[in-house]
């Protein structure tokens, strides 16, 4: 499921399944936190489509597209956040200049639902809601559109945890995601960074009966821990290495080892990419690696450290289709 509509998981083509197109991440970094510039959006999406790029899924959750919704005109419109609103889990004129985004590139955009982590959950809204009812707004979102629009999300993300732990509230928001989950087959994209959360995550997702591999468990790259990448991947979800952008070369080819790993191993069924770009810094503009980094220069970093030209395609076309799909290969 696209902003322009349902296609066929032969359509999506090259797919980055971890990134953020308009976002307001100021409570963190007050430098490079806001996107809001349609013209600037536009401009890195048509550099990703010029790199071979077709498909980019857009995990944005509701705590971050308040103060990042642009109309097609680029001019910034305040309102309430979308996350204090009972109503909206992304503000309608988020979803709006998504869609005009994508019909002027041509990039498809897929839509995640759903609501971040902490400290962001901390919000008398949500601690009101019960899981039943936070994973009502999900199904909605999912099978009828966001509220105020006709649009429909793709899949449920991103969603997680900030530390070692699940927090209580996070541990809420985890469980209305896989119960929407169960609801509607659609995939559950979580964040889980610098720490090997993601497995306490993927217990509780498989307690509430969620198919393993409608699991991807983000930011692996963020965690230095082979054995934490085999786990996951012995346990059917997807490992997502997703923070790859231009930078050290130790930090590059660290992450080129725990993918080929990963290969060798057996699990390439189990491994997606993406660069998580969510500040201006990370934009091509700005002299950051953009949309288009993977296909133009880590695919040779891979290349060279062995992995052949079907891998890669596997790995960037094949298993995004059956994540987002939920098809079999």
């Amino acid at each position: 499921m696209t902003v322009t509509g349902a296609v066929e998981g032969g359509q999506l083509g090259m797919t980055l399944m971890h990134e953020h197109v308009f976002i307001n991440l100021l409570r963190e970094y007050r430098g490079t936190g806001l996107i809001q510039d349609f013209h600037l959006m536009r401009h890195e999406l048509d550099r990703y489509r010029e790199a071979g790029g077709v498909t980019l899924v857009d995990v944005t959750p509701a705590e971050l597209t308040w103060g990042a919704s642009p109309d097609p005109g680029g001019v910034y419109r305040a309102g309430r956040p979308a996350a204090a609103s009972a109503e909206h889990t992304r503000a309608p004129d988020n979803v709006a200049a998504l869609l005009e985004l994508s019909a002027a590139t041509g990039v498809r955009i897929v839509l995640g639902t759903g609501h971040y982590r902490d400290p962001y959950l901390a919000y008398e809204e949500f601690d009101r809601k019960s899981i039943d009812a936070i994973r009502d707004l999900l199904v909605r979102d999912l099978l009828e559109g966001f509220a105020g629009t006709r649009i429909r999300a793709g899949l449920i993300g991103e969603v997680g945890a900030d530390q070692w732990f699940v927090s209580p509230r996070e541990e809420r928001n985890l469980r209305a995601s896989a119960r929407a989950c169960r609801r509607t087959n659609a995939a559950i994209s979580t964040h889980a960074a610098r720490w090997p959360v993601g497995r306490r995550q993927l217990d509780l997702l498989l307690e509430e009966g969620v198919a393993p591999d409608r699991v991807i468990i983000g930011h692996c790259d963020t965690v230095n821990i082979p054995e934490y990448h085999l786990d996951l991947a012995r346990s059917g979800c997807y490992v997502q290495f997703d923070t790859i952008r231009p930078g050290s070369e130790f930090a590059l080819n660290t992450r080129v080892a725990h993918i080929v790993s990963l290969i060798r191993a057996g699990f390439i069924d189990n491994i997606l990419l993406s660069h998580d770009v969510c500040g201006r810094d990370h934009l091509q503009a700005y002299g950051g690696g953009g949309f288009g980094y993977i296909p133009r220069h880590f695919s040779r970093r891979l290349s060279q450290a062995g992995v052949d030209q079907g891998e890669l395609d596997h790995i960037l076309i094949e298993n995004p289709r059956r994540a987002l799909s939920g098809e079999a290969g």
